[in-house]
């Protein structure tokens, strides 16, 4: 299971990776949603347990193994980039939108060359 989720994270970084490399706007903002799911696949694999249960404590009297259970702070601090991550691809859509409507492309080279 955990070399299955490596495996889908170094493809994730890889595609992420020749977006971001592109000469386009459009596709460097993709590369740049792409990778932060990339991370965010990252954070949450670190608080994976095998057999691990949801960390809700059992009302039970026997000792407890902190070890069976998901750790909930990787959890957290995705859900909070995800929301980073919203925003900042949101701002970004924008800034290409703006770029394209005032330069008349979204050929970064050509608006270099345009800009002069």
């Amino acid at each position: 299971m955990i070399w299955t989720l490596a495996i889908i994270i170094g493809a994730l970084v890889t595609v992420a990776s020749y977006l971001i490399m592109q000469r386009r706007i459009i596709q460097v903002v993709l590369g740049m949603a792409v990778l932060s799911h990339a991370a965010n696949l990252m954070i949450v694999a670190s608080g994976w347990v095998g057999d691990g249960k949801a960390p809700i404590v059992p009302k039970t009297g026997g000792p407890l193994d902190p070890f069976a259970y998901v750790d909930p702070l990787p959890q957290a601090m995705v859900l909070t980039a995800i929301v980073i991550s919203l925003a900042v691809t949101a701002f970004l859509l924008v800034l290409a939108f703006f770029t394209y409507k005032k330069f008349g492309t979204d050929d970064i080279d050509e608006i270099r060359r345009l800009k002069g």
